[in-house]
């Protein structure tokens, strides 16, 4: 493995870092005479009682550093990639890939398709493993990193050689395999296209997978998202209401199988599954735990709960407020009927709900996370709004308020011009920004 250098660039105040009087602009060299080649090694190093450092000045001096410290004691150091290392993007040409039905015009890093497993561990990224090497698995499993987060898509080798348009991709039970020998505890996702790996694929690929468990701790099933601009790629068709319930029925006959054997419900269909067969959310319950939200698993079931919790503490009053909601077709008539709840309790709130089509992307993208800003705000624009505008936290970039199309959340209040409320994902915060709480 290459390695890059490492620069420090903060010292934490009060720490091991700042009384050895690293500095930012230092680099770190070695660790117990390790090269460093990211952030893992560089974790893994530090953990032990005693250490040896080896960093370089910007004049060029080295000093060995000689520390006592508690075990897992962190130094106190930002570097300046916090990842210490390149980002690796996808080898694969997966046929499914929404990256290559974004529009074009955006800015770079949405069209950056990263498949790097460390980001698994960092973030939660989902990723195929297709690009890692015998001594990336073998890291993972010395360094115990987990849970690996897997986009398995299929367990049949051929078809996921055709998905992933990649011809390694069909070794993918090998590496499950020696993660699930290695006790490396993992979730894994299948993103279903329509006659391509449902029906008795998808049942294979359940079944295989469900041979890792306890150690593969979930499996979610989502439906592919087709944009507008699939123009040269690979022909996908939409599912229709027969077909989630058919995907519905394949998934519940295999969580009765794993509940009866693990205690839990193990693979989980996606809200988008349920709201299109137009059949109810399942319970709380079923969801164990919803380590598989951040798919789009038990999001819904996870909002109204919290949601009607929430409500039922607050006093009712004869507060006069007016306000508005913004949310995409998916879940609008959920939304929809959780404002009428509000309405119903506070006599003088009035709660606009507004469904947002998605004409950046395309009618058939209906999640509330993929809206725009211009989208939003077209299509308020003239609308009665009310005092404040309440808008989730999934439509803005994770760090920044920016949506995807590089509209900044200042540009949409000042365009409304109307007081916006950045609704956490929770009922909670929905509850409170409804009713003119603080934010």
């Amino acid at each position: 493995m290459k390695t890059q250098e490492h620069v420090v660039k903060k010292v934490l105040e009060d720490s091991i870092a700042q009384e050895m009087e690293i500095e930012p602009g230092d680099v770190i060299l070695e660790i117990n005479g390790n090269k460093i080649v990211d952030i893992f090694d560089y974790q893994y190093y530090i953990e032990d009682e005693y250490i040896e450092v080896l960093v370089r000045k910007p004049d060029g001096d080295e000093w060995l550093l000689e520390i006592d410290k508690d075990y897992d004691e962190d130094l106190g150091i930002e570097f300046e990639n916090s990842l210490m290392d390149d980002y690796r993007s996808c080898y694969n040409k997966c046929i499914f890939c929404f990256i290559d039905q974004n529009p074009p015009g955006m800015r770079d890093t949405i069209y950056f398709k990263d498949d790097d497993s460390r980001l698994s561990f960092l973030q939660g990224n989902y990723i195929t493993l297709t690009n890692m090497k015998d001594e990336d698995v073998d890291r993972i499993i010395k360094y115990h990193l987990a849970p690996i987060n897997v986009s398995v898509h299929t367990t049949n080798p051929d078809l996921r050689c055709k998905m992933l348009k990649n011809r390694f991709a069909g070794t993918i039970m090998d590496r499950l395999q020696k993660f699930y020998d290695a006790g490396i505890p993992m979730n894994g996702q299948i993103v279903l296209c329509k006659g391509i790996n449902d029906g008795d694929e998808l049942r294979r690929s359940i079944s295989d997978l469900m041979g890792f468990a306890p150690v593969m701790e979930s499996l979610s099933v989502v439906p592919v998202g087709i944009s507008d601009y699939r123009d040269g790629l690979f022909k996908l068709e939409p599912f229709d209401s027969r077909d989630a319930a058919e995907v519905i029925d394949i998934i519940e006959g295999f969580q009765k199988q794993a509940y009866e054997k693990f205690g839990t419900h193990f693979v989980h269909a996606s809200d988008e599954w349920y709201i299109n067969a137009g059949r109810p959310m399942p319970g709380a319950e079923n969801y164990d735990g919803y380590t598989q939200i951040e798919n789009g698993v038990g999001m819904v079931r996870s909002l109204c709960d919290e949601f009607y919790e929430a409500l039922g503490e607050i006093p009712a009053d004869d507060r006069e407020y007016t306000a508005s909601i913004v949310t995409g077709v998916l879940v609008y008539d959920h939304i929809k009927k959780l404002a009428e709840e509000i309405e119903k309790k506070f006599k003088n709130v009035k709660l606009h709900v507004y469904k947002i089509v998605n004409d950046f992307f395309g009618h058939r993208i209906t999640v509330t996370g993929l809206l725009t800003g211009q989208d939003i705000k077209k299509q308020l624009q003239g609308k009665e709004l009310g005092s404040r505008l309440l808008l989730p936290e999934n439509t803005l970039k994770c760090d920044e308020e920016i949506f995807l199309d590089d509209m900044t959340l200042d540009e949409l209040r000042e365009a409304l011009q109307v007081e916006i409320y950045i609704v956490k994902s929770n009922g909670a915060d929905l509850v409170n920004g409804a009713i003119g709480g603080n934010s």
